[in-house]
């Protein structure tokens, strides 16, 4: 029985956990702009919008316009970025 109740606040305790981390997860993510023309090579966070590429980190040449970064909201321009992509 002990075991069962051991188990039992384990998984409590962890589906707890989650919870606050993606609640968490969703404030910062909140608190953040995606900041195009900023990244260096390499230095990406996500996809290209071209399409070049799909993953973080797979960025060819510094200061891209298609290529982004997430920064502090309202920090993007003051960075020499865009909030959006090059047309």
């Amino acid at each position: 029985m002990e075991k069962r109740h051991a188990l039992l606040a384990s998984a409590l305790a962890a589906a707890c956990a989650l919870g606050m981390g993606s609640a968490h997860a969703a404030d910062d993510k909140a608190a953040k702009e995606k900041c195009f023309g900023i990244s260096k090579a390499g230095m990406n966070d996500c996809a290209s919008t071209t399409g070049s590429h799909s993953c973080a980190g797979q960025s060819k040449k510094d200061m891209d316009p298609n290529e982004w970064k997430y920064v502090a909201k309202g920090s993007c321009e003051k960075m020499g970025g865009k909030t959006a992509p090059a047309k």
